[in-house]
């Protein structure tokens, strides 16, 4: 069974950083791209990064967030982290994780697998 784990939600200031991880079993990440998307309340889910699955060490960020936002992998603990900087109330979102198999980018409808989200509130 394919579980992916979301952790580091919760309530930051503007202007805070926030490093979200998601820790999967069931499946190697690395095989898969693993990617972070978020919703907010009345808003259609958006795609905010992925790190592309095999040896090749590449991500790729929604160019909406590329300057204060990182996705990494750690293969030994089988995740991949997000870290956005200077956060503002438009952060506020619920973020997934997802893995996809031999898709790289952001389009939800490829991604196969979802966890089950985190809760980011940013206060003013």
């Amino acid at each position: 069974q394919v579980q992916l784990v979301e952790s580091g939600g919760g309530l930051v200031r503007t202007g805070d950083s926030l490093r979200l991880s998601c820790v999967a079993s069931g499946i190697a990440l690395s095989e898969y791209t693993a990617g972070w998307f978020r919703q907010a309340p009345g808003k259609e889910r958006e795609f905010v990064g992925a790190y592309r699955w095999g040896s090749f060490q590449s991500s790729s960020v929604n160019p909406r967030f590329i300057s204060r936002t990182t996705v990494s992998r750690d293969d030994a603990k089988n995740s991949v982290s997000l870290q956005i900087d200077n956060l503002t109330p438009e952060d506020t979102a619920v973020y997934y994780c997802a893995a996809a198999m031999g898709y790289f980018g952001g389009s939800a409808k490829e991604y196969n697998f979802w966890g089950r989200g985190a809760q980011v509130t940013v206060s003013s």
